[in-house]
């Protein structure tokens, strides 16, 4: 990963001043060693007319896999591959903005003892990033610096230069310029725009981001056109962080607008506003609609293939009507948050005996999976490459038949619903695909017809009346056999019969 900071100065303010106001001596090259690599500071030019810094992150791949822990984007533990082969290394991300923050610390708290009067003053400044992924595309990156003063360059990078019809890949080339902003505004909005752009972080987010993104934001973030989304992709979308990142940025735009003090404002606010109902997550409505199936098909015993980190099963088990929950999925990992999760170490043995946790793959027929009432498939399928969907169908449908199957899925058509997502995107990095209302039916269907299934369509979440609800579910039900038809009983000869044979 690469970054450079470059500014020009004259005679009386020359511009190696970058140098007191970074902490960093132009006349050296200096390393610090991070915990996913070294990075390395060097000023390719320092003179009194121009002067450049730049801050080079080495990432090692193998520290980031084993101190990261499958976080992030091709950091999954069930892909292999992907962990140690992705552009961590080479493209601008949570990991730079890191390196950007313990490396100019100083820089980006203003502070400055050599030069304190600089501090505040703005430089011409001109950042250049070769590599920096964008989610959103050219336009966004404009939308989230150009508002902040900076005139804003953007070229996006093609995917191989060799081959110019393979389009362009997901990174762009940025040059940002500004001769308003203070080098501490400028790294600070670096700070929090690199993550949000790549939408990724390397890191689990806890509640101490909303104080590091405030501190960071303090004095733009508050007024920003895109401050939602911005709050959004920062703290990995977890909406109770976000919404409580959003109250305190609202209420420090109220106590600016205002001239008064942020606790002011704080106590002004009516108990009222402590009881508003918050909106239930479409997981939550998700979870409550497949229980809802299965009690309308009176299953008992149930699968929840796929089951992650056990948030279905886990619903399940406050059931008393589920007599026996089966919970399996590929990630030894995700098995073991569940297990946390539902506390079996301390779970009694009576509900201990309802539940049971498993490692296995639905790309293979398991004999284990035979004989349950349901089976349930929730947000699975979209992240099965479509050519390895026949097998996960066989191994569900064709080898273990339980009576019910539920598939839940996202619905692409809703998801220009969603401001935060920009279009032509999937809603989560590792969707292999995302189907609309018609493909779901047409798939749903052909699976039913092959292995003697019915199936019904119902919606999930808030029914928009022109693309449909944000999550659609198929109901598959076993079609019983009809019994062979009975040969007729032999009849019984007459005696008129018996006496001319």
């Amino acid at each position: 990963m690469f970054l450079t900071i470059s500014t020009t100065g004259t005679s009386e303010r020359p511009a190696t001043d970058l140098g007191f106001l970074l902490h960093k001596h132009p006349g050296k090259a200096q390393a610090f060693s991070t915990s996913y690599g070294t990075a390395h500071v060097l000023y390719p030019e320092a003179d009194a007319q121009r002067c450049t810094a730049a801050l080079l992150l080495e990432v090692d791949p193998v520290a980031l896999v084993r101190r990261g822990k499958g976080k992030g984007r091709g950091g999954a533990p069930d892909a292999a591959l992907s962990q140690y082969v992705n552009d961590r290394p080479y493209a601008a991300s949570s990991l730079l903005a890191v390196a950007l923050s313990a490396v100019f610390s100083s820089a980006i708290r203003g502070v400055c003892t050599t030069l304190p009067e600089r501090v505040g003053q703005p430089l011409p400044l001109r950042i250049e990033i070769p590599a920096l992924p964008a989610r959103g595309g050219p336009g966004l990156v404009r939308r989230l610096f150009a508002p902040l003063g900076w005139a804003v360059t953007v070229e996006p990078v093609a995917l191989d230069t060799e081959f110019p019809e393979w389009g362009d890949s997901r990174c762009v080339r940025l040059t940002v310029e500004s001769e308003t902003l203070t080098l501490a505004e400028a790294l600070r909005h670096l700070y929090v725009l690199l993550p949000v752009l790549d939408d990724a972080k390397h890191y689990w987010v806890s509640d101490d981001e909303v104080d590091k993104l405030l501190r960071a934001g303090e004095g733009w973030l508050s007024g920003h056109p895109e401050q939602k989304l911005i709050t959004s992709r920062y703290l990995s979308r977890r909406w109770s962080l976000t919404r409580q990142a959003l109250e305190k940025l609202e209420l420090v735009r109220l106590a600016e607008s205002d001239d008064s003090a942020v606790e002011d404002i704080d106590n002004a606010v009516g108990a009222e506003t402590e009881t508003e109902e918050r909106p239930t997550p479409l997981a939550a409505q998700r979870r409550d609609a497949i229980v809802a199936a299965l009690h309308g098909a009176g299953a008992a015993r149930v699968l929840d293939l796929g089951c992650g980190q056990g948030q279905l099963v886990q619903a399940l088990l406050k059931d008393v009507r589920f007599t026996e929950i089966v919970g399996m999925d590929v990630s030894v990992r995700a098995l073991a948050i569940a297990a946390r999760r539902l506390k079996l170490d301390r779970m009694g043995e009576r509900q201990a005996s309802r539940v049971r946790l498993v490692q296995g793959s639905l790309a293979y027929t398991d004999r284990r999976l035979k004989g349950y009432d349901a089976a349930v498939l929730s947000e699975v399928v979209e992240h099965v490459d479509p050519p390895r969907l026949p097998a996960v169908e066989y191994a569900v449908f064709g080898a273990a038949r339980p009576r019910t199957v539920l598939v839940t899925t996202p619905n692409a058509e809703y998801n220009v619903r969603w401001e935060s997502l920009p279009a032509g995107y999937v809603r989560h990095s590792d969707h292999r695909f995302e189907w609309t209302r018609e493909e779901f039916r047409a798939w749903a269907e052909k699976v039913a017809g092959r292995h003697g299934y019915g199936v019904r369509f119902l919606p999930v979440g808030p029914e928009d009346p022109e693309v449909g609800p944000p999550t659609q579910m198929a109901e598959f039900t076993l079609t019983p056999k009809e019994p062979a038809p009975k040969e007729p009983a032999a009849k019984e000869p007459t005696k008129k019969e018996e006496k001319a044979a």
